[in-house]
């Protein structure tokens, strides 16, 4: 976090001045003051100047956008671009552009990754939780879509076979759509196994 200190007459203009060199207002800035300053003698001799230090208050869901930018152009997507959509503290970055599949990886496990370091980030610098979703051309939607499929599919397969089915390793959220999917079917039940990042879903049929 960028620290400044700045030299005026007054507390107040030695403050203004340090804002100014943040670049942010008096609400994002934690300010001490070193020195209260003093007019001195006809207001000329012995006077002494206000000295005040002044440290710009990071922002959580600012420093995950940054973070993601950085992130993002470094694995050498650069023809993107990264729109935030913010509710209180639930935050979408949503990416598109022609490079999106680069960040978006198997199965979405690069864009998986890019939203838990980004959460990381976030909460790292908040003081109450932060949800972070990184999405890319609403990639999520329709692997929600996918995922619903699946389930159901496999459901079915799992209740005319008899057999426990085996998911591949998801991560959390996709695990969760599939133990919701599949809550109310009458003919099986699911549960998960494993440990992260493994863990894994299981549709087992009620006998």
């Amino acid at each position: 976090m960028k620290e400044v200190t700045a030299t005026a007459a007054t507390v107040e203009e030695a403050v203004q001045l340090a804002l100014q060199q943040l670049g942010v207002s008096r609400d994002r800035a934690e300010i001490i003051v070193v020195e209260k300053g003093k007019k001195g003698l006809f207001g000329i001799f012995g006077s002494k100047p206000a000295v005040v230090k002044a440290k710009r208050i990071a922002d959580p869901v600012e420093e995950a956008e940054l973070f993601l930018k950085n992130v993002v152009k470094q694995m050498g997507a650069t023809a993107v671009n990264i729109e935030k959509q913010q509710n209180g503290n639930h935050v979408t970055f949503m990416i598109t552009g022609e490079q999106v599949g680069l960040l978006i990886g198997k199965h979405g496990q690069t864009l998986n990754s890019l939203q838990l370091l980004t959460q990381l980030v976030a909460n790292r610098y908040a003081k109450e939780y932060v949800s972070i979703i990184v999405d890319a051309e609403n990639y999520r939607e329709r692997r929600e879509k996918t995922l619903i499929q699946l389930a159901q599919k496999l459901a079915e397969k799992a209740a005319q076979t008899g057999k426990e089915i085996k998911l591949e390793p998801l991560p959390a959220h996709e695990r969760k759509i599939i133990h919701v999917t599949l809550a109310n079917h009458e003919q099986v039940t699911t549960y998960s196994v494993g440990e992260e990042p493994r863990r894994y879903v299981v549709i087992s049929p009620i006998k």
